[in-house]
């Protein structure tokens, strides 16, 4: 018997039945109930979500929730929040909801109540962090830090660069920031040209602290320190490292006293709520730290008690599958009208594409339906001027999320009314399209007409529309609300994976890359012609090596 869930009558019933709305425009939708944006959006958490122009019905809803029971998402759910050991193919928990725990109320691993462990970190955390932000840490002349480095990459760099950006307004006035991700030198090269030895301090996030492409820049950047510096034992005041391998933390020269652990079941991409969050509480501040924490764990209790109607991340979720199993939409838009979340799209590719990009169950059965959007997105009114005009008059159904502050947090006269207009016009404009008659009249006011309006303009200027936007909207990014709003899309994802019956806290693709790389570096630095792998790898390598000789 086939358990995918593509085979359930909950599926069949919701794939008869987007074949019967495929040919229904929302300006239908809208025309048939004048209250249907009271009836589709919802307000929790700070944050209003208008899902109503989107290509479905209370139908349809009803039918994704029955899809939804028949995948069990509410037992997954309460696995999630117990603690159980849900990433099967590692034995590990997914906890990184206990990170922002702030009830503090028991969660058990293995029996054992991690959240004291949590709060000491977060005690050191707090403590580090004001010794930075007040001067009291000082660099081996003794001067004050004035330049936070932090070198990692993938959930290391993605998350603690995102929320540092987002959250700029709320910085230190005396720091700066800076995020090196990139094994390429040029990454590190560039940032090194800019820094003073003296002040600056470099945090390397690294669980094994053997990354390969962290600890390359690790060890650049130590020895630019002591070219500049004159002495091995500066390292030990400008370096602290993220991670759980103390042995090689000290080889390396970092006291183990300025080492921040974080645990097994803290998945990469989930990971900023943890001591990996470090450069972000070194910016921010504690406070503002603690109070992004206290964003998602308001988001977390929504998630486990609110009616699935009215939740937030099972509405996303839901209507995420949607789009992708049943509309077959290949990628998603994420839009912020919010240029301090300029770098929340790139986070969010890991966030889904790590999580969902999946080609068996659970029980390792291969999928016979799509399993995660290729996302993508950029800040909206730079998007207007370049990929809009794809959404508009493309040939690619795209689902897209408008992220929308009702307040900017740098209030410039005129701009961000600007701003609210835009976005407001694109959704409108998405949903509604312009019909043929309504383009010839449009034209015929400009004084276009006969052939020239048939032929030449008209067929250009006509907008089918029907394109579905979800807009969540906010008063303005505060570090609570942004916590809030990591958490949705963290929560959106779990969501769909349990509908889609995967695992979306491995992520072995990861790994094969890096297994080959670690074949070819050696045959980069021998002399002898190499033969291995196949003809094109080999030909590749060996023109490389010709060149450089």
């Amino acid at each position: 018997m086939n358990n995918l869930i593509s085979h359930s009558a909950a599926w069949a019933t919701l794939k008869t039945h987007q074949q019967n709305l495929a040919q229904v425009h929302l300006r239908d939708l809208f025309a048939a109930d004048s209250q249907r944006f009271e009836h589709f959006s919802v307000e929790a958490c700070g944050v209003l979500l208008d899902y109503s122009k989107n290509r479905l019905t209370s139908e349809t809803l009803t039918l994704l929730k029955q899809l939804a029971t028949q995948a069990q998402l509410a037992d997954w759910r309460n696995r999630l929040f117990q603690g159980d050991k849900i990433n099967h193919t590692e034995q590990r928990a997914a906890l990184h909801i206990a990170l922002r725990n702030r009830s503090n109320h028991p969660i058990k691993v293995d029996g054992f109540d991690v959240m004291p462990e949590i709060n000491a970190v977060l005690a050191k955390m707090r403590q580090f962090s004001d010794s930075v932000r007040d001067g009291t840490w000082r660099g081996y002349t003794g001067k004050p830090i004035e330049s936070i480095v932090n070198i990692g990459i993938g959930g290391s760099d993605l998350g603690p660069a995102m929320v540092t950006k987002a959250l700029k307004a709320y910085h230190h006035t005396r720091l700066r920031d800076y995020f090196v991700s990139n094994v390429d030198g040029t990454h590190l090269g560039e940032i090194l040209a800019e820094l003073d030895p003296e002040t600056t301090l470099f945090i390397v996030a690294s669980k094994t602290f053997t990354t390969q492409e962290t600890l390359l820049n690790a060890k650049s950047a130590r020895q630019w320190l002591i070219n500049q510096l004159g002495d091995e034992k500066a390292v030990a005041k400008h370096f602290v490292a993220i991670s759980t391998a103390t042995q090689e933390v000290t080889e390396f020269g970092i006291d183990s006293a300025n080492m921040f652990e974080f645990w097994d079941w803290v998945g990469g991409r989930y990971s900023l709520w943890s001591a990996i969050g470090l450069p972000i509480a070194v910016m921010i501040g504690m406070d503002n730290f603690e109070a992004l924490l206290a964003g998602a764990h308001e988001l977390d209790k929504h998630f486990e008690t609110a009616p699935f109607e009215q939740n937030l991340p099972v509405l996303m979720g839901l209507i995420g599958v949607w789009y992708s199993s049943f509309f077959r939409a290949p990628s998603h838009a994420v839009l912020p009208y919010d240029y301090a979340l300029a770098l929340f799209p790139a986070y969010l590719q890991q966030l889904v594409m790590e999580s969902l990009g999946k080609h068996v169950t659970r029980e390792g059965n291969s999928v016979d339906y799509p399993t995660s959007d290729i996302l993508w997105g950029a800040p909206g009114n730079n998007g207007q001027h370049a990929f809009y005009q794809l959404l508009h008059q493309g040939t690619h159904l795209v689902p897209a999320d408008f992220l929308i502050a009702i307040e900017s947090q740098y209030d410039l006269p005129g701009h961000q009314d600007a701003v609210l207009s835009n976005a407001l016009a694109q959704t409108y404009a998405l949903m509604m399209g312009r019909t043929t008659e309504e383009t010839k009249q449009a034209l015929f006011s400009k004084g276009i007409s006969g052939d020239e309006l048939l032929t030449q303009q008209l067929p250009h200027r006509v907008f089918e529309g029907n394109q579905p936007t979800n807009t969540l909207m906010y008063q303005k990014l505060t570090p609570k609300i942004l916590g809030t709003l990591i958490a949705l899309y963290e929560q959106k994802v779990f969501v769909q994976s349990v509908c889609w019956g995967i695992n979306p806290f491995d992520q072995w693709g990861v790994e094969l890359g890096k297994q080959v790389a670690s074949t070819l570096l050696p045959a980069l630095k021998a002399d002898n012609v190499y033969d291995g792998h196949d003809s094109s790898t080999a030909g590749l390598l060996n023109y490389i090596k010709t060149y450089r000789s």
